[in-house]
């Protein structure tokens, strides 16, 4: 039997010890020109576009040349409840999938999120991996990367723009003017409708398509969306974590005639844009999602869509480059896809249904393609199952349980992990009582995502100070709440070849497959039924709705959005709405304060307790490490 070839693309790396900084590591490889990772993966030249010589555009058309090509296996990673640190979710992923590709002779893509520049620059860092574990380069995986969240910044204030130009418009014109404004005559004295309009007419019932046979009622209907201020939930948003954008007074000067009101910024990640790329399908479904995309009511209490503003294909033609994944490599050579970011704590949290599409297609069977889910199971696992894979059709064989001694020490009664504090002695030195007290988080994540029909395997993410001890505790908890398996990896540290063992439980977990994937509600169910399905899965003993709340819920039911699926806006530091309650609490009563829609994205979003949508900067941020080599014009300090 003959050894397999390895692939020209995959690299051996020279480890050191201790690990230099992310920075220096991804700085001291070269990495190879993209398109001969692209080569590698079965890409024809056709099929993508080169930005640079490290990054390259992977074209949709691609999927329908591998439409018949038999998927590879789908897995998914997740984490515990983690600390303001992370625990290393898309280390691990990026670890794993060296180990698969550069070790064990599988054709691999990693599938990540793009990450905003709001906690780069503020106070978590990147998020290409770390350690010999990374997304390369990842100064450019970590910025600018093609450009996609600054399209999506773009189309988002351009809707923004377009509301509140509207409302100043009608407010100072007559329905007949503002028709002829809308629909002005061209140089032969004939009217026509802009075939967004036509999208309009449809909704109202309006069969004409001739400007000129409008009746006065139907040209009013038409013309003015009277838009309720008060209603409108659509907000400007930018890439930067800035407190003071939270809350501000807009129109105040003076050509906007006293159009005052008051506003906000969200992260550009928030944007429901954002939502919109990571669920589409397809560059024609994305026309509809933005087009559908609901802003506001009017003052009947209509939903007013983008569409109605006459600004959905404009979106489209901002986002049309978006909607393709990112090439990349990891330092050991395999191939990665970037696409999307939606956070987890107030979005759903996962990369887009095209990148995974694609990468299932190219790995073929036996393949493996290994995606992560945002924060800890409870939310990004639970929204990658119960809104993505609705979405995409798609099926995971395997969901993996990022776990570390540090953060089960803080479940079990440990002090506090502050970031940017050193950590406490209890969190460096051997402590088998609190690791032991903290796996009932653990348990609790493993039990929730087997609920899904799905193998459960928990990497346990090894740091210098974790003793055997204390890992063997870990080990035989994962096992008692079912688990598939558990595994010690060091690819912090040792690059793919520490993740060799994970990779291997991987195989099996996928290999022995068997069960159909189980949602966690019926979409038929009602938007309460569905919210308290959730808060079960957390452990709450009921929920209770403000009055805000309960008459959101009543307004998107009676305008027939009740059937779309639940994404819970929740703190990520705990299975309830208080961060302070660690482990695995249970009894308490989940308070909804409101209820958003997301109807272009596909979800209603309830919001528990206080959630922020725009972060703020720390007394210290990133920022103050981050500068360039200006004799080589590397990047310095990035983490």
């Amino acid at each position: 039997m003959t050894t397999p070839k390895p692939s020209p693309t995959i690299r051996r790396l020279d480890v050191a010890s201790p690990v230099p900084a992310d920075i220096d590591i991804a700085n001291a490889v070269s990495p190879l020109p993209i398109a001969d990772i692209a080569a590698e993966l079965g890409l024809r030249p056709e099929h993508f576009d080169l930005y640079g010589k490290y990054k390259a555009k992977v074209l949709l058309s691609v999927l329908d040349e591998l439409k018949g090509q038999q998927d590879g296996y789908y897995v998914v990673v997740g984490g515990i409840t983690p600390t303001p640190l992370g625990e290393g979710k898309s280390t691990t992923t990026v670890g794993l999938c060296q180990a698969l590709g550069a070790f064990l002779d599988k054709k691999v893509v990693t599938c990540l999120r793009q990450p905003s520049q709001g906690p780069t620059f503020g106070i978590k860092g990147g998020a290409a991996g770390g350690g010999y574990s990374q997304v390369i380069p990842m100064d450019e995986f970590n910025l600018h990367l093609t450009g996609d969240i600054h399209a999506i910044t773009a189309a988002n204030n351009l809707l923004a723009a377009a509301i509140d130009t509207r409302i100043f418009h009608e407010a100072s014109q007559s329905d007949k003017a503002l028709f002829n404004r809308l629909c002005p005559p061209n140089k032969e004295g004939k009217r026509r409708f802009a075939d967004v309009m036509l999208r309009r007419l449809i909704k109202l019932g309006i069969s004409k398509t001739d400007p000129n046979e409008l009746t006065p009622d139907e040209v009013r209907r038409f013309a003015r969306l009277d838009i309720d201020p008060e209603s409108i939930t659509w907000r400007r948003v930018m890439d930067v974590n800035d407190r003071f954008l939270r809350k501000i007074t807009i129109g105040q000067g003076p050509d906007e005639k006293g159009m005052v009101r008051e506003t906000g910024f969200d992260i550009a990640v928030a944007s429901e844009i954002m939502a919109v790329l990571a669920l589409t399908t397809s560059l024609a479904d994305m026309r509809e999602r933005l087009g559908r995309m609901v802003i506001g009511n009017s003052k009947a209490g209509e939903p007013i869509t983008a569409d109605d503003l006459g600004v959905g294909g404009a979106l489209t033609v901002l986002m049309k480059d978006a909607i393709h994944p990112t090439l990349m490599q990891t330092l050991e050579g395999t191939p990665v896809l970037v696409h999307a970011g939606p956070f987890a704590n107030i979005a759903h949290g996962n990369s887009s249904i095209v990148a995974d599409k694609i990468a299932l297609k190219l790995v073929g069977k036996g393949g493996y393609v290994v995606t992560e889910a945002g924060f800890g199971s409870d939310i990004g696992t639970e929204k990658f199952m119960d809104i993505k894979c609705r979405y995409s059709g798609l099926m995971p064989q395997c969901a993996i349980i990022v776990a570390t001694i540090r953060a089960l020490k803080m479940h079990g009664g440990g002090p506090d992990v502050v970031a940017g504090k050193p950590l406490d002695h209890a969190y460096v030195s051997e402590n088998v009582a609190l690791v032991e007290a903290g796996c009932v988080n653990l348990a609790k994540h493993i039990a929730n995502t087997k609920s899904y029909g799905v193998n459960v395997v928990v990497a346990i993410n090894k740091f210098a100070s974790d003793t055997e001890a204390e890992m063997d505790v870990v080990r035989n908890a994962s096992l008692a709440a079912g688990a598939f398996d558990a595994v010690v990896c060091t690819h912090h540290a040792h690059g793919g070849k520490g993740a060799v063992d994970l990779g291997l439980a991987v195989q099996r977990a996928c290999e022995s497959q068997a069960d159909p994937l189980k949602f966690l509600y019926p979409l038929e169910s009602g938007i309460k039924e569905k919210i308290e399905s959730i808060a079960k899965f957390y452990g709450a003993s009921g929920v209770e709705y403000s009055e805000q709340a309960e008459k959101q819920i009543e307004m998107y039911t009676k305008q027939g959005f009740s059937n779309l699926p639940i994404c819970m806006a929740k703190t990520q530091y705990s299975f309830s709405h208080v961060p302070s309650m660690k482990g695995a609490p249970s009894g308490f009563v989940l308070p909804i304060r409101d209820v958003r829609a997301s109807i272009g994205a596909g979800f209603i979003y309830p919001l528990v307790g206080t959630m922020s949508t725009m972060p703020g900067l720390p007394t210290r941020p990133c920022f103050y490490e981050i500068d360039v080599d200006t004799a080589t014009g590397k990047v310095m300090g990035l983490s």
